[in-house]
């Protein structure tokens, strides 16, 4: 595994940006303390970059697939528009309840559609035209994802996918981790789509900010 970006450093760049407000520090402190796999939280640093992207779009839809315990959620809801909706789609009922409990704090709740169950029988039934997609679920199912939601994503919005550099394993010369090689296998993917435009960020374990043309 390969530190890409060093504690020092993406303790400044966190300092340096907008801080996290109430619910969300709640959100980060008791998922760090209690949650076995804490280290899925997207954080400080792409939850901002995901409430700047929402904000900038005037968002009136959005996607997340992968919920978790609902940090990146209250970030994209920040920047609906008035009257705007965000569905999260999230697999484990645990998690699912988790999240909800944030979300009934906010005041955000009425903006945001909680699902429970599997992504890809969800979304084809969710009849959207979506401003903004955050893909941040199971690795494997990125292309899936990406394929499923692209036709009713709007021209000129986006879908970010979370992770893409996956510890930097992608980097090794020869990839050998099975989640590791399906994000390689996205990365890929995209790149090699004349539908979109892409970049590639380095910003905490990688963003892929991928705009329909």
């Amino acid at each position: 595994m390969i530190g890409l970006v060093s504690k020092e450093a993406d303790v400044y760049a966190s300092k340096m940006s907008l801080i996290e407000d109430e619910l969300l520090q709640v959100v980060n402190v008791q998922t760090l303390q209690t949650h076995k796999h804490a280290h899925m939280l997207c954080g400080n640093l792409v939850g901002t970059f995901l409430t700047l992207i929402s904000r900038s779009l005037n968002a009136n839809r959005i996607l997340e697939i992968g919920t978790f315990t609902g940090y990146s959620a209250l970030c994209l809801a920040k920047g609906l528009k008035a009257g705007g909706i965000l569905h999260t789609i999230e697999l484990r009922e645990e998690d699912a309840a988790t999240a909800k409990t944030y979300f009934d704090q906010s005041i955000y709740k009425n903006n945001i559609i909680l699902h429970v169950g599997d992504a890809k029988q969800i979304i084809p039934e969710l009849k959207e035209e979506w401003d903004i997609v955050f893909i941040d679920a199971d690795k494997t199912g990125y292309i899936d994802y990406y394929e499923l939601v692209l036709p009713s994503v709007k021209q000129n919005g986006f879908i970010i996918a979370d992770n893409v550099l996956f510890h930097g394993q992608v980097l090794e010369q020869t990839i050998s981790g099975k989640s590791a090689k399906a994000i390689d296998a996205f990365n890929a993917h995209v790149k090699n789509d004349s539908r979109v435009a892409q970049v590639l960020l380095t910003v905490r374990d990688g963003l892929l900010l991928i705009q329909k043309l």
